[in-house]
């Protein structure tokens, strides 16, 4: 009786133990590479072009560029965190990969910086657990359990600057107004996804992430309107504005670009997509402190 009593003990009080340890590895910080993706009008799918999640046909492989990111998570509870972000992604487009009539013949093509500062919340509904850090003959602790799958909603702010390729030199084109509209460069994002964690320690983890950002603007490739009159303007600023092809009869209107002819589709804004590989680290508080069980 008097060693059941004894384990019913050691049990509870590394159960207690346990429902406090968290505590001790609240803040985390992540570093993070991956690959990124734009969804917008200047895709690379064989039909016309969307956005948003149902943009995810218009992924270009061939356009697949680099993304990284460095964080700071803060544990609310066991199941909630906090998380801030500075994330830099490369954003490409090209009517050239893509067969569609329209979009080959428009012929537009872009390149993008995406600095994004970003905060967010988490959801951890399971997270991982390395058992009791005192062992004796007759007790049985909880398995070790390495992987924590989550979700994450946030919002945001990035700087963009579209560009595209005149002549051997990249030129920036918010300056030429291509489509006469004067647009900011700065933008509210939307970030929210789902990724997983692998633990390697109580401290270290890997993970793997995938979040999409919705935002508030259509010019993240520089095209969203229609085509205006550009003839007194420079031979550059008439190219980029509308380097079409002119493999499609002007006499069709749906499919010209003569000025007031559809250039892209201002009904959805532009949308781009980060895969992330992630590596943290948990910074342990009050070491001395930590329960003996």
């Amino acid at each position: 009786m008097k060693t059941l009593t004894i384990a019913f003990l050691l049990l509870l009080a590394s159960h207690l133990g346990y429902s406090q340890h968290w505590k001790y590895y609240r803040g985390e910080v992540s570093v993070a590479i991956g690959t990124s993706h734009f969804l917008g009008e200047l895709g690379g799918a064989n039909t016309l072009g969307s956005k948003g999640i149902t943009g995810f046909k218009d992924l270009e492989f061939k356009l697949t560029r680099p993304s990284v990111a460095v964080g700071y998570r803060y544990f609310l509870t066991p199941m909630f965190a906090i998380k801030g972000d500075l994330t830099y992604a490369r954003l490409n487009g090209d009517d050239a990969l893509t067969t569609e009539t329209f979009r080959n013949n428009r012929n537009l093509h872009f390149r993008s910086p995406a600095i994004e500062f970003s905060g967010r919340f988490e959801f951890y509904p399971m997270r991982e657990y390395f058992g009791h850090l005192y062992r004796s003959k007759g007790i049985i602790g909880k398995k070790v359990r390495r992987i924590s799958p989550y979700m994450f909603i946030g919002i945001g702010g990035f700087w963009f600057n579209p560009k595209a390729k005149y002549n051997g030199k990249w030129v920036k084109l918010a300056p030429l107004e291509t489509e006469g509209v004067k647009y900011k460069k700065i933008a509210v994002s939307m970030p929210f996804g789902a990724g997983f964690k692998y633990a390697l320690s109580r401290q270290m983890s890997i993970g793997l992430e995938m979040g999409l950002r919705y935002t508030t603007t259509d010019y993240i490739d520089d095209v969203s309107t229609t085509y205006i009159d550009k003839s007194n303007a420079s031979e550059m600023e008439q190219y980029l504005a509308n380097p079409a092809l002119n493999n499609i009869s002007d006499s069709d209107d749906s499919y010209a670009t003569n000025p007031g002819q559809q250039r892209g589709g201002a009904t959805e804004n532009d949308s781009f997509l980060l895969t992330m590989l992630t590596f943290n680290y948990k910074f342990l508080k009050g070491r001395n402190n930590l329960p003996k069980f």
